[in-house]
């Protein structure tokens, strides 16, 4: 309904009440009487009308009214009810036009009023969920159970509900929470326990098993999957927590189960406040395009700040992260820069324009096997690339630095890894020489990102095998991109200068496990698709751990993050000139000497030889 209706609906409102007001508190024949009657009643509508709108009353959608619209409107007519006493008293002791007047008209105003107002209000609600719901005739529509009857699964049914173009009707849900079963959610029932799954599938005839508990651990979805499966019904899951900060829960958005819902942990806890230090700065992000730069973008622009500059070399990602960006955010102001991090003089040009407060510097080769065979481009770019961005921070007076690190420089084996420890150590030296807070944060294998192993694997399954996997004892620690994005603003809040925080990632996965299960959620087994085991490669571990064996590692304010002390910060002079003995290195492709190099600053630096032997599961 067009608020101009409303309004109308208002005026009615208040008029009645006048009326009901007097005729309660003297009677029906109130209007030969009471001469206040008429100014008082013209008075109400035209004063609380303005007061309405004075509180956004006409400024609202009433179909998707929720309890603070409510708690909104009951303090615009309590507002309005003040101004008719004013009106009164004024009348009364300024004017003269009014001689006497009741109190309690003024209270019973106010209560029938409210009681109006809201009505009206409800029945708009009322109207318009029963001309959606109507269209569908009860048992249209795939009849759908869902599996947890908490806030997410409330919100999927009601959306349901609202929506009967989505061809799906609620028909139960299940929940282990037994105060829940046998009540009745929106009308819908909740209708057993989780491990009812299969003959509640069979008795409701049930086409679509949804799974609403974006909290729970991967052991309980894992199982309620597996159910699924041997039920032979399609399950579909909702979104984790993280993934659902762009907008409300949208039975839209609900996908097939795969390997990111079923490796969750006791998934971290939310802050919304996690990007409140970037409100009203200027933050510029390096490696915009990539998918822990992009997530990194999108958070940030939750955080309001002033304006947003999305950095990197590749010009169609960069393209369709900020198409992306300004459809979600189009009141925030994003600039694009394209730009090699290599090419020193052009990143010192772009800083002096734009000043940045803040600085997230993700951008990285990271393919372990690629920079063996290039040593020169993980050289160039991860640590004269850092470089130049953290001397662009200082000439400038960039106020806080963050680097995205990974598990893969810890002792690390390979270019990219020991590429990336030398990153980590310019940082430290930059935060020793400035006193600002420039820290580092650590984490493993995020999972989703463009060229990791599950779409990798996903790709392998749908071309009908095999699936490639390393090494059968090979292990990674695994987190989803939002997650560990989350945690990336969390700790750069946090640091004072010089700090590696190093993210909390669970236990290590076996990435044949990962392997099996993407198999049997595809609906095939490892005789459909068989599993070949290649040998390790050049630069690769069979384990990566998070932090060295003599690393002492403390908690901080967050659960999910820890801060990790290794070897002390060297003078940032000192790293220059090895850093330039590298950069020359580099540009002659001399190998032999990158490596020297490199174990001047890294002393554990090593490299394994690799085993290519390949063998099928």
């Amino acid at each position: 309904m067009k608020n101009r209706y409303v309004l109308l609906a208002d005026l009615i409102v208040f008029v009645v009440a006048v009326f009901g007001a007097f005729g309660l508190r003297f009677d029906w024949f109130f209007a030969t009487n009471r001469p206040e009657f008429v100014p008082y009643v013209i008075a109400a509508a035209l004063i609380k009308p303005v007061v309405f709108y004075l509180f956004g009353m006409y400024g609202r959608f009433w179909r998707y009214a929720t309890v603070d619209d409510v708690v909104a409107l009951m303090i615009a007519n309590l507002a309005a009810s003040v101004a008719m006493a004013v009106f009164v008293s004024l009348g009364i002791f300024v004017f003269g036009f009014i001689s006497e007047f009741s109190r309690s008209v003024l209270f019973v105003d106010w209560v029938l009023a409210a009681g109006g107002v809201a009505a009206v209000r409800l029945s708009i609600r009322v109207i318009g969920e029963s001309s959606q719901t109507g269209r569908r005739a009860p048992g249209q529509g795939k009849r759908v159970l869902i599996a947890g009857a908490g806030a997410a699964g409330a919100m999927v049914v009601r959306e349901m509900q609202r929506n009967p173009g989505l061809g799906m009707e609620p028909v139960g849900f299940l929940d282990d929470d037994t105060v829940k079963i046998g009540k009745r959610i929106y009308g819908v029932p909740v209708l057993g326990a989780l491990p009812q799954l299969h003959e509640t599938v069979k008795a409701r005839r049930i086409d679509e098993v949804i799974i609403a508990m974006p909290r729970a651990s991967g052991a309980v979805v894992r199982v309620v999957a597996a159910a699924c499966r041997e039920t032979g019904v399609v399950s579909h899951t909702m979104p984790g927590v993280f993934e659902l900060l762009d907008g409300n829960v949208s039975v839209s958005r609900l996908r097939q189960v795969d390997i990111t819902d079923l490796l969750r942990r006791d998934p971290v806890v939310s802050s919304p406040d996690v990007s409140s230090f970037v409100e009203g700065r200027r933050v510029l992000v390096t490696g915009a395009g990539g998918s822990i730069g992009f997530e990194l973008c999108r958070q940030i622009a939750h955080g309001r700040p002033q304006c947003l500059v999305l950095l990197g070399h590749g010009e169609n990602s960069i393209f369709e992260a900020h198409i992306s960006l300004k459809e979600s955010f189009p009141t925030i102001k994003i600039e694009t820069v394209i730009a090699d991090i290599r090419n020193r003089d052009r990143i010192f040009r772009v800083f002096d324009r734009v000043q940045p407060e803040i600085v997230f510097h993700a951008a990285a080769h990271k393919h372990v096997p690629l920079m063996e065979e290039n040593a020169e481009e993980a050289i160039t770019n991860n640590v004269i690339g850092t470089q130049n961005i953290i001397e662009a921070c200082r000439a400038t007076g960039v106020g806080r630095f963050v680097l995205i690190s990974t598990d893969k420089a810890v002792n690390p084996t390979s270019l990219m890894g020991a590429s990336k420890r030398v990153a980590e150590r310019l940082v430290r030296a930059a935060a020793k020489a400035t006193g600002k807070p420039f820290v580092i944060v650590r984490f493993g294998n995020v999972l989703g990102s463009r060229g990791s192993v599950v779409p990798l694997f996903k790709k392998q399954i749908e071309t009908g095998g095999p699936v490639y996997v390393t090494h059968p004892d090979m292990k990674r620690f695994f987190m989803t991109i939002p997650e560990a994005v989350h945690l990336v603003l969390q700790a750069g809040g946090m640091g004072r200068g010089g700090e590696l925080f190093v993210l909390k990632m669970g236990e290590p996965l076996r990435i044949v496990e990962l392997a099996e299960d993407l198999i049997r959620l595809s609906g095939l087994s490892t005789e459909d698709v068989p599993i070949v085991y290649t040998g390790l490669r050049a630069g690769e571990k069979l384990e990566e751990s998070l932090w060295e064996e003599s690393a002492a590692v403390a908690p901080t304010s967050h659960p999910e993050v820890l801060q990790v002390t290794e070897e002390p910060a060297m003078d940032f002079e000192q790293c220059a000139v090895l850093v330039e003995a590298m950069q020359e290195a580099a540009q002659r492709g001399d190998r032999q000497t990158i490596d020297a190099a490199l174990t001047r600053f890294i002393p554990t630096f090593a490299q394994p030889a690799a085993d290519r032997t390949l063998s099928v599961h």
